[in-house]
C-alpha cells in the first residue's frame, strides 16, 4: 500500500489525533501553547498558569514574552528562538515571573521548548509547555540553603567566626542583609538565660552582612552591646521564641520604639524582615534579623520555616562554641593557678619567660631552686587542649616538684617522670569507654635542664619531641647541643633517657622552646638567634622579645613559650672547699674552717653553732661509712648550703637510735637542725648536703626555701 493510499485511509485517525490535541488544550493541568515561527501564540489552553480569569482568546496573536509578566522577556525570547534555529528542544527551563498587580509575589515556571515540522522539515512553530513549581523550587533551594548551613556553619569553635559564616551563607542567596545578635554572656561562655529574655538583658552584634556591600550602621556597629527595644519583633521572638515576619513598608509603629534600628531599616530600603531566635532547650542564646530589600520580593509565610530550621543549626553550633570557650577560660583559669606566678632569678642564673602558647594547651615551664647553688629549667607540653591536658599538666608539674627534691639526675628524673606518666595513661585507659577521655592516650614531652654555677655546666635529658636548649654563647654564636631524645611521657616505649652535659660559660644564654621541632625549622629559633643582638648586656626580657618579633614574623606556627636563663658568675667569696684527711682529727679541722669562714661570713652565732654541728656529724659519718678522698664545701647562697663527699655509693639512712644506743644519731641531729638534707649521688661517689635559712644581712640574696626531704 502506498503512502497516500495510507493518507486517504487515515481520516479516522487525524480524527484522533484532533480530539486529543483538543482534550490537552483544554483539559490538561500543564499549560500548552503553541506559537508560529514569529513567536505569536497560535492555541493556549485554559490551565496555563498566565490565565488567571482571562481568556483564551485575549493571548491569541499575542507574542509569547508577552503572556506573562517576565522579569527577563529577553531571556525567554532568546530560548524561543534558539529552539527554533536549531531544533535542539529546552526542557525544564526555569523562568521567574512578577505579576503586575503583586509583583513582591514572585512565580517559578518551568518551561519546555519543541519546535514543530511537518513531514518535509518545514518548520512550522514551537510547542511550549509551562508549569507552575514555585513550590518545588523553594522546597528545593531551602534544602539546598540548610545544606549550606549545616556545611559551612559552625566549623570552627569560635562564636563570632560562626556567626560570620551564617551571614555569608545567608546573603545574598536568602536575604539582602542579614544581622546576628548574641546575648553578651553567652559570647563569654556563661549559660544563657531562660524565655522570655528579659527586656534589660544586654545582646552583642557579632556579625553583619548586605548584599549591596554596605558597612553596618554607624549607631549600631559590629561588636556593639545594648538590650532589644521593646515592644517590638525582635523582643517579642525572644519572649515566645517564635520567628516573626514582618511588613516594613507602611512605616509600622514599633519602629518607635527603636530609633535606632528604625533609621537603618529606612536607609537600607529594607520592605520585609524575618527576626528567628537562636534558641535552645527553652534558653536564648541570640537573634537573626534578615532583610529583604527591592526588587528582591519578599518573605513568603513558607520562608519562617527555613529560618527557623537555620536559626536552630546556628543556635546548637554557637552553644558548642559557648561550651568551648566556658570549657577554655576554665581550662586558662586552672592553668594560670598550676604555673608559677613568676620565675625567680638566682645569683647566678637571670631567666625570662614568654609564655605565648595557647592558654589551657597543656604547656608547662618552671625554674626549680636545688641544692648547691643548683637551678632546674623545665619546659614540656602535654597533647591535647582544655581542662584535661591543663590537669594532666599540673600532674606532671607536681610529680617534677616532688622528684627534684631527690636530686636526682636529669636522666633518672624522667625515667621517674615516664613511669608516673604511664600509671597516669593507665587510668584514663581504664575509664568506661563512654567517657571521652577514655579514646585520649595521654603523651607529653619535656627537657630537663640542670645548671650548675659552680661548674659552668649544664646537664640535659628530653623525652619526645621537645626540643632540646640553644646555646647563646658570649661571643654571640649560637650552638644546638646534640640531646638524644628519649620516648614521649606516658608511651608504652620503655627506651631508656639519655643525659648529655655542655658547658654554659659566664653570660651564656639558655634558650628552651615550648613547640616541638620548633629548633628543627629553618626559620626557627637558632636562626631567630643568629638575627638579633644577645650580648651580655642586653636585658634578658628585650632578648625574648626581639626572638619572639622574628619567630612570629617568619612562621606564626612559632607563637609558643620560650625561656630563656642567663648564666651570671657565682660570687667567688660565697664558696669554700676543703679537702679533708680521712681520720678522726678531719672532725676537729673541718669544725675551725667553719668558723672561721662563718665568722667572716658574719653568720649569727646560733647558725653558726647549728651548722658547725652538723659539719661535725657529716664529717665522722663520711669517715666511718665513706671512701676517702674526702672535701667539706660550703656554699652561701639563697641557703646556706653544707656538703660533704666521698667517694663511696653507699647510701645513708636515718635511724631512730634507742635510749641506750652510744652511736646512730648522726643524721637524726642533722635532720632537726637542717631546714633540708638529702644525698646526691655520682659516677666519682656521693655528696650529703644540708641547707639552713639565713638571716637576710648575713648575704646579698635571700629567697625562700625550696621544697624537698626532710
Amino acid at each position: 500500500m502506498t503512502r497516500g493510499e495510507h493518507d486517504a485511509d487515515s481520516g479516522p485517525v487525524n480524527e484522533a489525533e484532533q480530539a486529543l490535541l483538543d482534550a490537552l488544550l483544554t483539559l490538561s493541568p500543564v499549560g500548552l501553547h503553541v506559537l508560529d515561527t514569529e513567536l505569536r501564540v497560535v492555541r493556549i489552553n485554559t490551565a496555563t498558569p498566565a490565565m488567571r480569569g482571562f481568556r483564551a482568546e485575549d493571548f491569541l496573536g499575542h507574542r509569547f514574552p508577552e503572556v506573562y509578566d517576565l522579569a527577563d522577556p529577553a531571556e525567554a525570547e532568546a530560548v524561543a528562538r534558539g529552539v527554533l534555529e536549531t531544533g535542539v528542544p529546552v526542557l525544564d527551563r526555569i523562568i521567574r515571573v512578577r505579576p503586575q498587580q503583586a509583583p513582591e509575589d514572585e512565580h517559578l515556571h518551568s518551561i519546555s521548548a519543541f519546535r514543530l515540522a511537518d513531514r518535509h522539515d518545514r518548520v512550522l512553530g514551537l510547542a511550549i509547555s509551562v508549569v507552575d513549581v514555585t513550590d518545588r523550587e523553594r522546597a528545593r533551594s531551602g534544602m539546598a540553603l540548610l545544606e549550606a548551613v549545616h556545611r559551612s556553619v559552625g566549623r570552627t569553635l569560635d562564636t563570632v567566626v560562626t556567626c560570620q559564616e551564617l551571614v555569608d551563607v545567608l546573603v545574598p542567596d536568602f536575604a539582602d542583609i542579614a544581622v546576628v545578635e548574641v546575648v553578651d554572656a553567652v559570647v563569654r561562655g556563661e549559660d544563657p538565660p531562660f524565655a522570655p529574655l528579659p527586656n534589660d538583658v544586654p545582646l552583642r552584634r557579632l556579625a553583619f552582612r548586605s548584599s549591596a556591600g554596605e558597612h553596618p550602621p554607624q549607631a549600631h556597629p559590629v561588636g556593639d552591646v545594648r538590650a532589644l527595644p521593646a515592644p517590638t519583633p525582635f523582643a517579642l521572638s525572644l519572649a515566645d521564641l517564635q520567628p516573626r515576619r514582618v511588613a516594613l513598608g507602611a512605616d509600622p509603629s514599633w519602629l518607635a520604639a527603636a530609633p535606632a534600628r528604625a533609621e537603618a531599616i529606612r536607609t537600607s530600603g529594607a520592605h520585609t524582615l524575618i527576626t528567628a531566635p537562636l534558641a535552645l532547650r527553652g534558653t536564648v542564646l541570640g537573634l537573626v534579623s534578615l532583610y529583604r530589600t527591592a526588587p528582591t520580593p519578599a518573605f513568603r509565610a513558607d520562608d519562617l520555616a527555613v529560618a527557623r530550621q537555620l536559626a536552630d543549626h546556628a543556635a546548637l553550633c554557637i552553644d558548642n562554641a559557648r561550651r568551648y570557650t566556658r570549657e577554655h577560660a576554665i581550662a586558662a583559669t586552672l592553668e594560670r593557678h598550676l604555673l608559677p606566678r613568676r620565675l625567680v632569678s638566682h645569683v647566678a642564673l637571670e631567666t625570662a619567660v614568654a609564655p605565648l602558647s595557647p592558654s589551657g594547651s597543656g604547656g608547662w615551664y618552671d625554674t626549680l631552686a636545688l641544692s648547691s647553688a643548683r637551678t632546674a629549667l623545665v619546659v614540656g607540653d602535654v597533647a591535647g587542649t582544655g581542662i584535661d591536658a591543663t590537669a594532666a599538666m599540673g600532674q606532671l608539674r607536681t610529680v617534677i616538684h616532688s622528684l627534684a627534691a631527690f636530686d636526682l639526675e636529669p636522666d633518672e628524673l624522667l625515667t621517674r617522670l615516664h613511669e608516673a606518666s604511664r600509671f597516669l595513661a593507665a587510668e584514663r585507659a581504664s575509664l568506661p569507654p563512654t567517657d571521652p577521655l577514655h579514646r585520649e592516650a595521654l603523651a607529653a614531652t619535656c627537657v630537663y635542664v640542670v645548671h650548675d654555677p659552680l661548674t659552668h655546666s649544664c646537664t640535659v635529658a628530653r623525652a619526645g619531641g621537645q626540643p632540646g636548649p640553644v646555646v647563646v654563647r658570649p661571643d654571640g654564636s649560637v650552638d644546638v647541643p646534640d640531646i638524644p631524645a628519649g620516648p614521649p611521657l606516658g608511651g608504652a616505649d620503655g627506651t631508656p633517657f639519655a643525659a648529655t652535659t655542655f658547658e654554659l660559660p659566664e653570660g651564656g644564654i639558655l634558650v628552651l622552646a615550648g613547640v616541638p621541632d620548633v629548633d628543627e625549622a629553618p626559620t626557627g629559633i637558632p636562626a631567630a638567634l643568629r638575627g638579633v643582638r644577645a650580648g651580655t648586656d642586653r636585658p634578658l626580657r628585650e632578648l625574648c622579645d626581639d626572638v619572639l618579633y622574628l619567630l612570629h614574623a617568619s612562621d606564626r606556627r612559632h607563637e609558643a613559650m620560650l625561656l630563656l636563663a642567663r648564666a651570671r658568675a657565682f660570687p667567688a667569696d660565697r664558696v669554700a672547699v676543703w679537702q679533708l684527711d680521712a681520720a678522726p682529727t678531719a672532725v676537729a679541722t673541718a669544725r675551725g674552717h667553719v668558723r672561721a669562714r662563718l665568722k667572716a661570713w658574719r653568720v649569727d652565732e646560733e647558725t653558726a653553732f647549728n651548722t658547725e654541728l652538723i659539719v661535725s656529724e657529716l664529717v665522722t659519718n663520711a669517715i666511718r661509712y665513706g671512701a676517702p678522698p674526702l672535701e667539706l664545701r660550703l656554699i652561701n647562697d639563697r641557703m646556706l648550703t653544707c656538703e660533704v663527699r666521698d667517694h663511696s655509693l653507699a647510701a645513708p639512712h636515718l635511724r631512730h637510735a634507742r635510749t641506750v644506743d652510744e652511736g646512730g644519731r648522726g643524721l637524726f641531729i642533722v635532720s632537726q637542725l637542717a631546714q633540708l638534707w638529702g644525698t646526691r649521688f655520682t659516677a666519682e661517689g656521693k655528696t650529703l648536703w644540708t641547707e639552713q635559712q639565713l638571716p637576710t644581712e648575713a648575704g646579698a640574696s635571700r629567697e625562700p626555701g625550696r621544697p624537698g626531704v626532710t
